[in-house]
C-alpha cells in the first residue's frame, strides 16, 4: 500500500512555508588532493555561458560541496529497492540512515496543489531533478543548473521515466520577490541563477526554475532535488565501478592523463610534464567514477551537444542503479550504510513535507531495470520561431501526458521518444 502523507503544505516564492523544513542549502567544500576527486582550481567549462562571458568580477566564496550523489542512494532506494527487499527493516534503515539529509524548500509556488493530489502520495509522483556544477570560485547566488531532469512515476508505482529540458530553451522567467527579478524570457538554466541571486540561494534558485518549468510545461512537482554531478564519484568508487556504454568517441576537455594518471587539466598543466588526453572510447566498458563523472560532463564536443550530455547523463544514472541492485547493495544493511555514507554530502532535498523514508517506502517496487530514458525534441536542437531553442509539439504533448499520468500511453504510441542508450 502507498504511504498516506501528510498534507503538503502551501508555498510562498519568498518564504519557506510553515510545515516544510527550512534548512539553509550547504555551502561548497573543496575535494583534497590534485585528482580527479577534487575539483578543477579556476578550470573547467562554463565560462562562456555564464554572465559577461568569462566570469564574474565579483568575488567567489567558498563553499562546500553542494550535494547529488546521497541522492541517488535515496533514490537508490528510489529507483533501485525492488519489492523483495525486507521493507521492514528497510525503511527503518533508511529512516536512520538519511535522518541528517540536508531538506529545503525548493518548489515553492510549483509543488501539487490538493486538487493534484499533493495530500497524498496515491497518485503518479512527479520529481525535479536540478543538476549543478558547481566550482569552488563560483559564489552560491552565481551559478546555474545546466541539467534539467524530471523523474515521473506513474500510479501504479513501478515504473520511472526520466525526462531531460535543454538547458537552452527559450521560456518566460516569472518574477521572483525574494531575489529581487523582475521576471523575462531567456534560456530556461538562467531561471535558477535570477532566483539565487541576491541573497536568494540554491532554494531561491531551485524555486524560481521548478515555477519556470510549471508554466512551460504545466507540470506540478511532488519534490525536488539539487544535485552536483561531482558528488557521484564516491558512490561509483563505493560501487567499484559501473557499466557505460559510450556511443561515441569523445575527448575530454576538462582532464589528462600525466604519467599514466588522470588529472584536471589545470592541475597537469602545473606538472609541467608531458600530458595526454582523457579519450572515451566507443563501446561498452567498465568505468571508474573519475572517467564516469568526466563523460558525463561532456557537452562541447558531441555530436548533439548539450542533447547527447542529456542522453549521457540519464545512462549514468540508469548504471548506478543497476550495479546496485545487481550487486545486493541495497538489500544488505551494512553495504547499503557505507554506500550512504560514501556519497556523503551530494544533494539537497525537498519532499513536501513527506518524511524521506515514506516517500522510499511508496515507491519501492521501482527498480533500475524499471527506469526508461526519454528524449526531447526527437535528441537534436528544435528551432522555435525566434530561432532560438523551443520545445516541439511532440515534447509539449510528452509532458502533457505526464500531467495526465498518461506517459505509458503516451510511449507506446510514439516510441521514438524512447532512448537507444544501454
Amino acid at each position: 500500500m502507498p504511504v498516506q502523507a501528510s498534507r503538503r503544505p502551501t508555498s510562498s516564492g519568498s518564504a519557506a512555508p510553515s510545515g516544510r523544513v527550512a534548512a539553509a542549502i550547504p555551502a561548497q567544500a573543496r575535494a583534497s588532493g590534485g585528482g580527479p576527486g577534487s575539483r578543477p582550481p579556476g578550470g573547467g567549462g562554463g565560462g562562456g555561458d555564464r554572465p559577461g562571458g568569462g566570469g564574474s568580477s565579483k568575488k567567489r566564496t567558498k563553499h562546500k560541496d553542494p550535494l547529488w550523489a546521497r541522492l541517488t542512494v535515496v533514490f537508490g532506494a528510489v529507483l533501485m529497492l525492488s519489492s523483495g527487499v525486507a521493507i521492514v527493516g528497510s525503511k527503518a534503515l533508511i529512516g536512520q540512515a538519511t535522518g541528517g539529509i540536508a531538506k529545503g524548500n525548493l518548489l515553492g509556488d510549483a509543488g501539487k496543489s490538493d486538487a493534484e493530489g499533493g495530500a497524498s502520495l496515491d497518485g503518479a509522483i512527479d520529481m525535479l531533478l536540478l543538476g549543478v556544477d558547481a566550482r569552488e570560485r563560483w559564489a552560491a547566488d552565481d551559478v546555474r543548473s545546466d541539467s534539467i531532469i524530471i523523474l515521473h512515476i506513474p500510479a501504479t508505482h513501478d515504473q520511472a521515466y526520466l525526462i531531460s529540458i535543454p538547458r537552452d530553451t527559450e521560456a518566460q522567467i516569472p518574477a521572483f520577490q525574494k531575489s529581487g527579478y523582475g521576471g523575462g524570457s531567456g534560456k530556461i538554466n538562467a531561471a535558477f541563477q535570477a532566483g539565487a541571486a541576491n541573497g536568494g540561494g540554491w532554494e531561491g534558485g531551485a524555486q524560481l526554475m521548478a515555477q519556470t518549468i510549471k508554466r512551460l510545461t504545466g507540470i506540478s512537482f511532488d519534490g525536488a532535488a539539487i544535485i552536483n554531478f561531482g558528488g557521484f564519484k564516491n558512490v561509483i568508487d563505493t560501487l567499484g565501478t559501473v557499466r557505460i556504454c559510450v556511443s561515441q568517441e569523445v575527448k575530454s576537455l576538462h582532464m589528462s592523463y600525466v604519467d599514466g594518471k588522470p588529472m584536471w587539466n589545470a592541475d597537469a598543466k602545473k606538472t609541467g610534464k608531458q600530458r595526454t588526453p582523457v579519450v572515451h572510447k566507443k563501446g561498452c566498458q567498465e568505468m571508474e567514477g573519475w572517467a564516469a563523472l568526466d563523460y558525463s560532463r561532456q557537452r562541447k564536443t558531441l555530436k548533439n551537444g548539450d542533447y547527447d550530455r542529456q542522453a549521457n547523463q540519464q545512462q549514468l544514472i540508469k548504471a548506478m542503479a543497476k550495479k546496485a541492485t545487481e550487486g545486493g547493495m541495497l538489500s544488505n544493511p551494512a553495504k547499503m550504510n557505507n554506500l550512504i555514507q560514501a556519497a556523503g554530502k551530494a544533494f539537497v532535498l525537498d519532499t513536501g513535507g513527506v518524511p524521506i523514508e515514506d516517500f522510499i517506502f511508496t515507491m519501492r517496487g521501482v527498480t533500475g531495470n524499471e527506469l526508461t530514458m526519454l528524449k526531447t525534441n526527437n535528441g537534436t536542437f528544435n528551432a522555435n520561431n525566434n530561432n532560438t531553442e523551443g520545445l516541439s509539439e511532440e515534447t509539449m504533448a510528452m509532458f502533457q501526458a505526464v500531467k495526465q499520468d498518461k506517459l505509458a500511453e503516451f510511449v507506446f504510441t510514439h516510441p521514438e521518444v524512447i532512448s537507444t542508450r544501454k
